[in-house]
């Protein structure tokens, strides 16, 4: 077994492939940092609002004064375009990883699982020697360079990976996405704006091919992502079913990083196979130069394929232990975590407890109102809107969320006691919808919030799911 892991862990395998997720990664995320600097509405998001749902343990983060946030995206982008190209890659990436995480737990209404995905391969991409090989560090520090590296990086990232697309499968075997909710709340909103190619899965008979063929591709396709014979074509539907999606739903990055980092499951030099690949085919005689791009290739990487894999990256007993050992508690606890609210009772997609960190991606649509009524000791009564107080994305994710509800009735309390001064009493009225479910109250109106403690379950406070989809089959 020791010397399995061994050579599962420390073979030496070719450094291009964990190079070309580094460029990709780091692409990926110069473009997010000039996307949300640049062109979307900062003040929009983090300023117009009174309040900022912050991630349990994680209340300390803070948003940083005056044009503090320009700043950090403007340092996220230098340090992700040195990821990219490799230049003082560890300094860049351990940047880049820090600031990506702190504007993630800025503020709990904006969490997206694709931006969860991004800090968890940065961690990764930490310890991993993706600057070996096609990086600035490696021209400029020779004595850093190899065409090989230890095949525990590409390991850990395809492991990483696999479980995320597992999970992405295992979540959907649910009551509601077997019903083809919300998909078809989702497809009807589109109908009548959905360009011609894609106007069958508008149509429930296209709803449920595309709700259960995702089950399939996810819980069947992972798996086969591992066995040579049958990885190429699964990866092409993979990338025809991302595509699909970033074309159809807005989520960003996701469809590109997922894409790029299933490639690691390929053989580590794939890219010199593609490389051959379309050397050997018409594309390259029709440019007038056959092998050209191959000679393209090998021109760039020249002053590192000659480079053995050198004594000076071999590792201690020591060190080798530590990485398997890291490794391995790693990969559990990402196994594990996504599991969590099997211990917790209800319907995580009603009381969320358990949702996020789960990969429970587009699993469910929720709509409802929440209003606040405070009550001062002295029976001076206040009927709140949120709106008042929080913009306008704010409004519609925390209607829905029982911990966001809370934490804006803890900022009223603060708010309406005047630093302690007076005795406050916080209530809540929110009645939701869950995947077309006909509305229902959520928060037990009767509970103060306000002495509610975090750590409490959410079961205490709320109620369960008790309505049926009105188009519900089993």
């Amino acid at each position: 077994m020791r010397d399995r892991l061994r050579q599962l862990f420390f073979k030496p395998v070719d450094a291009i492939s964990l190079s070309v997720f580094r460029i990709v990664f780091g692409a990926l995320l110069l473009f997010e940092s000039v996307n949300y600097g640049i062109f979307l509405c900062l003040d929009c998001m983090y300023r117009d609002t009174s309040l900022l749902f912050k991630y349990h343990h994680f209340e300390w983060v803070g948003l940083p004064p005056g044009n503090g946030l320009e700043w950090m995206y403007l340092a996220m982008g230098i340090s992700a375009f040195c990821v990219m190209v490799g230049l003082y890659y560890r300094v860049a990436i351990i940047v880049t990883a820090l600031l990506f995480s702190w504007l993630f737990l800025l503020d709990q209404a904006l969490y997206l699982n694709h931006f969860y995905l991004v800090i968890i391969y940065a961690v990764i991409m930490i310890f991993v020697p993706a600057h070996r090989h096609l990086s600035l560090d490696a021209m400029r520090k020779p004595e850093w360079a190899s065409a090989v590296v230890p095949n525990w990086g590409r390991l850990w990232l395809g492991a990483q990976t696999e479980i995320v697309l597992l999970y992405a499968g295992v979540v959907k075997l649910n009551l509601d996405w077997l019903n083809l909710e919300p998909m078809r709340l989702w497809m009807n909103w589109r109908s009548a704006d959905a360009a011609p190619f894609f106007q069958w899965i508008t149509q429930d008979w296209g709803i449920g091919l595309a709700s259960y063929g995702v089950i399939v591709l996810h819980l069947v396709g992972a798996p086969l992502l591992l066995w040579r014979r049958t990885r190429l074509p699964v990866f092409l539907v993979y990338c025809c079913f991302h595509l699909i999606n970033a074309f159809v739903f807005s989520i960003g990055i996701f469809p590109f990083l997922t894409i790029s980092a299933t490639l690691i499951l390929f053989d580590a030099d794939w890219p010199r196979q593609f490389a051959r690949w379309l050397s050997e085919r018409k594309w390259a005689r029709r440019t007038g130069d056959p092998g050209g791009f191959s000679r393209c290739l090998a021109h760039i990487a020249e002053p590192l394929s000659s480079v053995a894999y050198r004594p000076g990256l071999t590792l201690s007993p020591v060190w080798r232990r530590s990485i398997v050992i890291g490794v391995c508690v790693w990969l559990s606890v990402q196994l594990v975590v996504p599991l969590r609210h099997l211990a917790a009772p209800g319907n995580v997609a009603w009381n969320e407890d358990g949702h996020r960190f789960s990969w429970r991606m587009k699993l469910r649509s929720k709509q409802g109102t929440t209003k606040f009524v405070v009550i001062r000791e002295d029976g001076k009564r206040w009927q709140v809107d949120p709106a008042e107080y929080l913009n306008k994305k704010q409004v519609g994710k925390m209607a829905c969320i029982p911990d966001l509800i809370w934490q804006f009735a803890q900022f009223l309390d603060t708010t309406y006691s005047e630093n302690g001064r007076f005795q406050i009493a916080v209530h809540a009225d929110a009645m939701c919808s869950l995947n077309t479910r006909e509305r229902a109250p959520l928060v037990n109106r009767l509970v103060d919030l306000s002495m509610v403690k975090r750590s409490e379950p959410v079961t205490q406070w709320t109620y369960p799911l008790t309505k049926r989809l009105p188009h519900q089959l089993f």
